[in-house]
């Protein structure tokens, strides 16, 4: 049953699930890690309000939080006929931790990796409550993925360039997806799904998304 009150009650995440359910999400893991991870704690004091509004959210050196649908629809490409858990994921744009802390309910592992310091030490402050011992914490240039973990059942990107990285699909599993926003028209990004075979890549253009630019380097 719902418990808690304001903000934490459970029937505050769990209202904003039926409206993920009424837009098309069908998948029972990314519906459940929705209705336990509580977003506002990862928003600025300011924006708790809006926190379980379907908008995106700014968090400070040009970032922002995806709003709830758009996250959904990401994971649930990710996790879409796949096993009731997928195995090592890597996260490109870790951001303020919530997607993270999302795909720590339906993933063994996950590596993320953000480019921009004083991000990661903010999304290490919010995650750090929640004592999630599968989830690990890079500081790093995502545009170079991460070796060291690969290879990975699952690449999720939180920021877009004009083509997916090569190194993300070199570090693909076979068998592996990846699902990541991408200019492939000028001034237009659409969401892409990746697929690694045996036999190479499959890949899939869908709906037109609005993320921030995928960049080189840290900061």
């Amino acid at each position: 049953m719902p418990t808690g009150a304001g903000l934490d009650s459970q029937a505050v995440r769990l209202a904003m699930v039926q409206r993920l359910v009424a837009q098309g999400l069908r998948h029972p893991g990314v519906q459940q890690a929705f209705a336990t991870v509580e977003r506002h704690r990862f928003v600025d004091s300011g924006l708790v309000a809006q926190a379980y509004e379907d908008t995106s959210l700014p968090i400070g050196w040009g970032q922002t939080i995806s709003k709830p649908s758009v996250v959904a629809r990401m994971l649930e490409l990710l996790c879409a006929d796949r096993p009731a858990r997928l195995g090592r994921v890597l996260e490109i744009g870790t951001g303020c931790g919530y997607q993270a802390a999302l795909l720590s309910h339906l993933c063994q592992e996950v590596y993320s990796m953000e480019r921009i310091r004083s991000l990661h030490e903010r999304a290490r402050e919010n995650l750090r409550p929640l004592r999630l011992p599968n989830v690990h914490l890079i500081f790093g240039d995502g545009m170079a993925g991460f070796p060291s973990g690969a290879p990975y059942a699952g690449i999720v990107a939180a920021a877009g360039g004009q083509e997916i990285p090569a190194v993300w699909l070199e570090q693909l599993a076979v068998g592996g997806r990846l699902v990541a926003p991408a200019e492939l028209t000028p001034g237009r990004q659409s969401l892409v799904v990746v697929e690694r075979t045996a036999h190479g890549y499959v890949r899939n253009v869908l709906e037109a998304v609005l993320f921030v630019p995928l960049k080189s380097g840290v900061a």
